[in-house]
């Protein structure tokens, strides 16, 4: 009886929310906010990054080589300057330059990484009462919960002047690492019956050190697994105004709410298959190509493909997932990084023939875009396609490939959250049309 009364309900819900395409193209509205040729309405200004992968010209988009800047410098000159020095601590670098808009002196990093450290621990009342007890399976669910549980940590919670978000800003980054592992440790202990194991952060650890020491119950790690997860974090922490989570910050921090529902609803829209649950999707992609074809041979994984794309196996959904951006077109900059480190770790690993799977699915997405789609048919790999490939060489579970990212993107997330309270100034609250139950425009 209630089914029945749901599906009549869904019916009300499709016969009433129902707005024709054509009403949508007569009155010009940019769905996605989106324009006519695909690329993004302008809605904002930022200094903090820049993600370029294509021209205009005479309003047509003209492909080009993608590029990834931090606060005006390539991110491929700002790892090779990091590299230059020491490849310690090259996310809490990029933490830094993405808040404050400079690469710290070496003065500046120590004492932002001692500030750090005095944030990082979490209180035990914290990690057994609002972690340990109900764990929440999605990881991603549980960390929105953990963030806006950490404002009742916060004696001043509410407070946007500039030095109380830095302050909750630091205190955030610093703490996410153990919110995440601490609730992937819970998950396993509350419902799969394994040990609990809690490892303190260790103060001279890096991030991405602290990461793999708590992860794994043994804490240890290569110097390779610890470069390429910072490579990863570093990657992953910024990307422009204009993708959902960043504008999610945008738009949630100019109402002039508080930062920890900022970051939790930053959070909830990364969460999404379509934004940073595509990496998940990309493993999932893989191990089903595995099981239904001979991926060693070319043409009967590129036979496999082609049906991927005509929405015939895997999900139907006919994307093939690890391939395409909504801005870069002939190349993304942080695959082509990855891919690099990805080969050199599954040389460490004896994963060879796996990545070169990846390179095949990459290879021959192209060719068979261009085959069913036309010859002016443009998709490159994006960051999503390695990024599984190199979790799974660093034995991270695939249900925390969505909270690292996450965990990289807070100082993306905050860095535009305080540019937004800072030089914003107004709520946004872009425009609707309201339409009439016969799909005529109310006027």
């Amino acid at each position: 009886m209630k089914s029945d009364f749901i599906k009549e309900l869904s019916k009300l819900i499709h016969k009433n929310n129902f707005i024709s395409d054509e009403l949508y193209d007569e009155l010009d509205v940019k769905r996605g906010l989106r324009n006519k040729n695909g690329t993004g309405v302008l809605v904002g200004l930022t200094k903090i990054g820049a993600v370029l992968g294509y021209t205009v010209e005479d309003g047509k988009k003209i492909p080009s080589e993608g590029r990834l800047y931090y606060r005006d410098i390539l991110l491929g000159d700002l790892l090779s300057h990091y590299y230059s020095e020491d490849k310690s601590f090259s996310f809490e670098k990029t933490i830094f330059l993405l808040l404050f808009g400079k690469v710290p002196s070496t003065f500046e990093l120590k004492m932002f990484l001692s500030t750090l450290k005095e944030y990082q621990k979490l209180p035990d009342e914290f990690t057994e009462n609002f972690i340990l007890r109900q764990p929440s399976l999605d990881i991603m669910n549980q960390l929105q919960r953990n963030v806006l549980c950490l404002y009742t940590l916060d004696d001043n919670p509410d407070d946007t002047s500039l030095e109380n978000l830095i302050n909750q800003t630091l205190n955030l980054i610093a703490k996410f690492p153990s919110l995440l592992v601490y609730s992937y440790q819970a998950v396993k202990h509350k419902h799969f019956n394994e040990s609990l194991i809690i490892h303190n952060p260790i103060e001279e650890f890096s991030i991405a050190q602290n990461i793999l020491h708590m992860l794994r119950s043994d804490s240890k790690f290569t110097d390779s697994e610890r470069e390429i997860l910072d490579l990863i974090l570093v990657i992953h922490a910024e990307h422009g105004g204009g993708n959902n989570s960043t504008f999610t910050s945008h738009v949630v921090s100019s109402s002039g709410t508080d930062t920890y529902s900022s970051i939790s609803a930053s959070i909830g829209s990364l969460k999404g298959p379509l934004h940073g649950g595509a990496n998940s999707m990309v493993t999932k992609m893989v191990e089903d190509i595995k099981k239904n074809v001979n991926y060693l041979n070319r043409e009967k994984l590129k036979e496999y493909i082609r049906k991927i794309f005509r929405k015939e196996v895997f999900d139907r959904s006919g994307k093939i997932y690890g391939m395409g951006h909504a801005v870069y077109t002939l190349s993304d900059p942080r695959a082509v990084l990855l891919k690099e480190k990805a080969y050199e770790l599954a040389k460490e690993k004896d994963a060879l023939e796996e990545f070169n799977l990846y390179c095949d699915i990459e290879e021959l997405t192209k060719e068979v875009g261009k085959e069913l789609k036309g010859e002016n048919f443009v998709i490159c790999a994006n960051v999503d396609l390695f990024s599984g490939f190199v979790y799974k060489l660093l034995d991270i579970p695939q249900n925390i490939f969505t909270p690292l990212f996450a965990l990289s993107r807070v100082a993306g997330w905050s860095a535009h959250r305080i540019e937004q309270l800072e030089s914003g100034k107004r709520i946004i609250r872009p425009a609707f049309k309201a339409i009439d139950s016969d799909g005529n425009l109310l006027t």
